[in-house]
Formats: C-alpha cells, structure tokens, sequence
C-alpha cells in the first residue's frame, strides 16, 4: 500500500518495523528541574528536536522509579514532542504579531493518556490555559492523573465527544488534534496494532477525523492554528485529510520552520494535483522515533488571542447567562479558605482565585476567570485548576494535586524526606514510618528534593493519604 505512493522513503520501513526495537525516551520536566533525575544521568543523547527530551539506553522499570509519579519526567516517545516544539513555535509567532507574549488558550481535543497535553504546556508562554479532552471516561481519568503531576495548574480536564467545544464558539487560539488513527506508526511495539489493522480501519479512520475536525474548526478563533497529527502512514488519513481542510475551510498550511532532514524528519508525500502542505512526518529507521505525521494549519482572519476577550463585551454577557445557572459551590467557613490560601507560594498567592467546590476547594488562574463559568456550564469538566482539598467533616484534608502542584509553598506544611524505599512504600499507599518528633497531623513526604505527597501523622501511626487510584500495585 505505501508503496503505491511513490515515496521512496518508505522503502525500508516493513523491513525497520519487523527487526529493529522501538527507541526509549523521556522527557523532562523544565518546572521541576528534571535535568537532575536520574534519568538525565543515564541518557544516551539528546533529542533533536526538544532540547528536554532524552534517549535513554535501554527500558527501565519505569514504575518503581518515583521520580515519575512526582512528574519530574514523562516517558514519551521521541517524535511526539515535537508538539512541544511546534506549540513553542506558535507562540513565537503570536508573540511577533501582538508584540508580546500573550498567554494562549490551548486545546488539546483527543489528550489522554496526556503526554502531547504536557508538551504543550512546556512549549506554550507562561500565564496560557491549556485545556484537554478526551471521550473515555477512564482514559480521562489517567490523563487527569497525568497531567496532575506534571504540576502545573493552568490546566482544565474535560470528558466527552468533541461536539460539545462547537457550543463555546470560537474560543481557542490552538486546537491540537491528535486524532484516532489506524495505528501504522505504532506497528514496531504494538502487536494490537498489526492484528486490527485493515483497508476497512482506514476508511473507518478516516470518517472519524472528518467528523472531530469538522466540529473542532468551529471552536477555533478566526487567525487561531489547528495542529493536526496521526501514529500512522497512509496518505488518507493525513495529506488528503489536510487538503481536505485546505480545500473545504480555506485553512492556510503554516510552515513551522521545524523540518530538518539532517534529524531524520521528512516532509509530506507529493500527491498530484494538491499543492504542498508543510507537513512533517518521522519514519523509523530515519528519524529516532515511531511514526508520526504532524502539520499545522490557520484558521482565516487576525488573530485576538482568547486572553484579550475575556474582560470585553463578549465575556460580561457570558457571565449575565452564568447568573441564572445553578451554582456549584457548597458554603465552607471562611477560615477554612483562608487557610487554603495560606497553602499557595507567596510568589504566585494573588494570582489564583479559590473558591469552594462540591467536595472541596479548587485553585483556578485569575486571569482566565471569566472562562470557567462558560466551560463549566457547556462541557463535562473533571477538573479544573488545582483542586486543593477536600472537605472531610470539618476538616480539609490537602489532595495529592496540591501535593504534586508547582503552586504548593514549601513552607505550607512540614515536611519529612524520604529515601527510595520509603518512596515506593508511600506509592503503593504502604504504611510509613516518621522520625520521632514529627509534629502530629498533616505532613508532606519528599523524594530528591521534591514533593511526593501527603500522610496524616497520628502519632502512634501514619494515614497515607495518597489516591488508591493512583498506587502502585506491583512494588517489588
């Protein structure tokens, strides 16, 4: 089949695919100085493309290491952090028309398990919003965990089809889709995706794509970019699909200025008669990578990015329509808010609104207040900032977000430091022992310098607080 394309590069591919091993890499977290993990010590290379991605010789046994569950690292496959670098280059871009660096309203619509989620966060300016969605409700709750740890709380978690963004209208100044695919990219590690593949998967692919862009495209603001990327080879489900947007929607194909065929990457398969498009595609066996095709696109008109919007007209009468929906907030004391507020770092306190919640206290940017009311209303959001605590009678007992959250001040609760042990006992939710002298009630457990999450200490024992969702179940 990808030999009736005519593209030459894909000559060897089959033969890549069946006799060489799938490249490990990891890429650091810039937030939580992942440049001293282990894993930055035992690293290969670099990769080319994003400067905190790295090959690693071979595959450890990522799970038992806690420096992955505090999010100083996330394992990822190396072509897809070219998101990071594309969401970087986005920025730039705005950055120059609007002469400054505007924080950016994100969309990452087919997220979990949410690696692309937190490139995008690495690559986009601070101060921007990035919001993921994806359709399964168990698949959200890992990228909600995923995203947690990765600490940085300008994040809102959705669940649903993509159809719901349409009700928002055009909102977003970037629409990632990494769309459903037939899965060809991913033939070298996944058996499932050599056993289901058909010509019918294709065709079934495709229809699906149409469907999420055609929704999609309307939530995107006029000068906004669509970055459109699939684990798989065909022609159909990427240069045709992007020519479709070409020729039905009049998106503009941007050239990134990312391609460099000396790092492996190549462009698009020529297709006669369809004018060039400006995409990327990884090629095992060339590029140090699975396989990937990614392009960007632009949606018509001048871009006003989201941020500006929020004070004007367009958001008090969104706020007018809020009014009358009802309120999700329950009552807590004051005292109890205050103290949460006490939990933030003095450097970024008044930057966060706190407001109470059904179960808790949530943490939410101040500057993008005026957007959670409308996403509140029109998408099932499962989680929104930082939610910080929950309430348990009259207590409110700190949540492993917080724990894991670059908002959290070091000096907000005492702290006790953990060796690896330790560490992995904590994670697989095992009881812990304190030093003598440890003060009775909330305190957080580090690992390396960095937070690892929350025990009740009780004097005579220990409640290990971290989420039973979350442990590790195999800690041998």
């Amino acid at each position: 089949m990808l030999a009736e394309t005519g593209y030459a590069r894909f000559g060897n591919l089959a033969e890549t695919l069946e006799t060489t091993p799938a490249e490990v890499s990891v890429r650091l977290n810039p937030r939580k100085k992942g440049e001293e993990t282990p894993m930055a010590a035992t690293a290969e290379s670099r990769v080319a493309w994003w400067k905190q991605g790295v090959y690693l010789p071979s595959r450890p046994r990522f799970t038992s290491d806690p420096a992955l569950h505090q999010g100083r690292y996330y394992v990822q496959d190396a072509s897809s952090m070219i998101t990071a670098a594309i969401a970087s280059r986005i920025s730039l871009t705005i950055a120059e028309e609007q002469q400054s660096d505007t924080p950016l309203l994100w969309l990452d619509a087919c997220a979990a398990p949410g690696g692309k989620t937190t490139a995008a966060l690495d690559g986009l300016p601070d101060g921007s919003l990035v919001v993921a969605n994806e359709y399964d409700y168990s698949r959200a709750e890992i990228l909600k965990e995923n995203v947690a740890k990765w600490g940085n709380p300008a994040t809102v978690i959705t669940r649903g089809d993509t159809a719901q963004f349409s009700k928002l209208g055009e909102t977003f100044d970037v629409i990632a889709v990494d769309a459903p695919c037939s899965g060809e990219g991913m033939m070298r590690k996944d058996l499932t995706a050599r056993e289901q593949w058909s010509p019918a998967l294709v065709e079934e692919c495709r229809a699906r794509q149409c469907e999420i862009l055609d929704n999609l495209w309307e939530a995107l603001r006029p000068g906004g970019f669509l970055v459109y990327s699939t684990c798989t080879f065909n022609t159909t489900e990427n240069e045709l699909m992007v020519d479709r947007m070409r020729r039905e929607y009049g998106a503009v194909p941007v050239d990134t200025g990312l391609l460099r065929e000396n790092d492996g990457m190549d462009g698009e398969v020529e297709i006669p008669g369809v004018e060039p498009l400006h995409c990327m595609r990884f090629i095992p066996g060339r590029a140090r990578g699975e396989g990937l095709f990614i392009t960007l696109l632009r949606k018509p008109g001048e871009l006003t990015p989201a941020l500006l919007t929020l004070g004007g007209k367009e958001s008090r009468q969104k706020k007018q329509k809020q009014k009358k929906q009802p309120s999700e907030k329950q009552s807590l004391p004051p005292e109890m808010m205050k103290n949460c507020r006490q939990w933030l770092d003095d450097s970024v306190r008044d930057e966060y609104e706190l407001s109470a919640t059904e179960d808790g206290v949530r943490a939410f940017p101040r500057r993008w207040g005026a957007l959670l009311p409308l996403m509140l209303r029109n998408l099932q959001v499962v989680s929104a900032g930082t939610e910080m605590a929950v309430v348990k009678g009259k207590d409110l007992i700190p949540t492993q977000q917080l724990a894991l959250s670059l908002i959290l001040s070091p000096a907000a609760f005492p702290s006790v430091a953990t060796g690896e042990k330790e560490a992995r006992d904590y994670l697989s939710r095992e009881s812990v022992t304190l030093p003598e002298g440890t003060p009775r009630g909330i305190v957080l457990l580090t690992f390396g310098g960095f937070p690892l999450g929350f025990v009740k200490n009780l004097g005579n024992r220990t409640n290990n607080l971290y989420p039973k969702e979350w442990r590790i179940r195999n800690n041998s």
